[in-house]
């Protein structure tokens, strides 16, 4: 079964009847989102369309197909395999990974416990955030991020929807696996929210290459010190930094002499600066290269390279 149809297949029966009609890429679906008692979305090639119960897509709300609580049960009885239960560690973190990489967002009551979230429950709203690996979009960018003296510390900056995670992700596979010009390193990923390996029951749903090892759903402070100390990676990336634990963590990296890869929400390097605690990755020169992306040339486009001092390449 290719990985469409093992999308298709996790919706209840009335919605994936619908799905299926649209006339649409594949590859370029981005999200399907599901409101109970509010229309069907998906967004395609960077465009929010609503959906029609033929399959039609529309961009205002005629004929729009209306989500109902049955179709919200019957696809979390299929994601889950009618055992929520199992999926608990999974659902405290707020989604679910499924076949093929996919991630389904989950939102709903959220219930507590000594200060802490234990479940959700009453589950009305899903985002499927679809996983496409597009093999060679980091090629553009590898000899910025190595060179003959190894891998440089590299912060990508991205907008949503710009491909960040897809850059990242292939920039991994390249330097893993090595290229004719240089032997392939080892690689430790931190894959916090599993949206760079996408691992499903363990196993990642993408290709990190043959040198990768990859700590699944854990915090990212956590988990870069956890690789230095168990698998003494070359380069260690990480998906989305943000928080002051991050920060100290990474300085953790580069002081243990491995290279970072690493991604932040941002327009412009003076996005960075103007964040608190981001600022200090610009004002130490933590990074050597910056790369900030935009989608006016299609996921992972590539806007300008700056150096260590900000200088454009």
């Amino acid at each position: 079964m290719d990985k469409e149809q093992e999308l298709w297949k996790v919706f209840s029966i009335h919605l994936r009847n619908i799905l299926t009609s649209m006339n649409i890429d594949f590859e370029r679906l981005q999200e399907i989102r599901l409101r109970v008692w509010e229309p069907l979305i998906i967004i395609y090639d960077n465009r929010e369309f609503f959906v029609g119960k033929s399959g039609r897509l529309n961009t205002c709300m005629n004929d729009t197909y209306t989500v109902t609580p049955e179709d919200i049960r019957n696809t979390l009885d299929f994601i889950s395999r009618y055992s929520l239960y199992a999926y608990e560690d999974e659902i405290r973190q707020g989604f679910i990974t499924i076949q093929g990489g996919h991630r389904v967002g989950i939102a709903g009551k959220v219930v507590m416990e000594e200060g802490g979230i234990k479940t959700i429950r009453h589950i009305a709203f899903l985002n499927i955030r679809l996983s496409h690996q597009v093999k060679g979009c980091g090629k553009e960018l590898l000899p910025v991020v190595r060179d003959e003296n190894g891998v440089r510390h590299t912060l990508i900056i991205s907008p949503p929807r710009c491909g960040k995670t897809t850059l990242l992700r292939d920039l991994i596979r390249l330097l893993s696996d090595g290229t004719e010009k240089h032997p392939g390193v080892t690689v430790g990923v931190v894959d916090e929210r599993s949206e760079i390996g996408a691992c499903y029951q363990g196993i990642p749903q993408n290709d990190l290459g043959k040198r990768t090892d990859i700590l699944d759903c854990c915090p990212k402070a956590y988990g870069m010190l956890m690789l230095i100390r168990s698998m003494s990676p070359t380069v260690v990336a990480v998906d989305e930094i943000g928080s002051r634990e991050d920060i100290e963590a990474i300085e953790y990296v580069i002081n243990a002499g491995c290279s970072i890869l690493a991604t932040v929400h941002g327009n412009s390097i003076e996005d960075i600066r103007n964040k608190p605690v981001l600022r200090r990755l610009v004002e130490e020169r933590i990074f050597e290269r910056y790369v900030v992306l935009n989608n006016k040339g299609g996921i992972g486009h590539i806007e300008r390279i700056f150096d260590a001092q900000g200088n454009s390449l």
